[in-house]
């Protein structure tokens, strides 16, 4: 249902999903995606890409249970959505309102747009 990528050459947080997620799914990739976290020595501040190209629109119940299980995960310092569909996007606009984040249809824009950050940062 989902892939997790940490790629520590640009500070991101790169996940994909796909489908539609239930509380138990949800559960086990919340407590996957922390241990992985910390094991692969990630810090607050991170880049965040979130792919959800092949995945659903989620249930109220799932966007609940998200809320439950990652509300305390360390924040990114940027976040790009990745999805085609509007309905996704309005969905993802209600419940992700940082002012950090942005919604795109494709993924090479949206790393284009988070790495711009890494740019500015770096002093590029």
């Amino acid at each position: 249902m989902y892939i997790i990528d940490f790629r520590h050459d640009l500070n991101l947080l790169d996940i994909r999903w796909r489908g539609i997620f239930t509380d138990g799914a949800i559960a086990e990739y919340a407590r996957i995606l922390k241990r992985q976290f910390v094991e692969q020595g990630f810090q607050p501040g991170y880049l965040l890409r979130m792919d959800m190209t092949d995945s659903a629109v989620q249930t109220q119940d799932a966007v609940a249970s998200f809320g439950r299980h990652l509300g305390d995960f360390p924040k990114a310092r940027r976040i790009a959505i990745v999805t085609p569909s509007a309905i996704a996007s309005m969905q993802v606009r209600r419940v992700m309102t940082q002012s950090y984040l942005r919604i795109f249809p494709w993924a090479e824009p949206a790393l284009e747009w988070l790495l711009e950050d890494e740019a500015a940062v770096a002093g590029l």
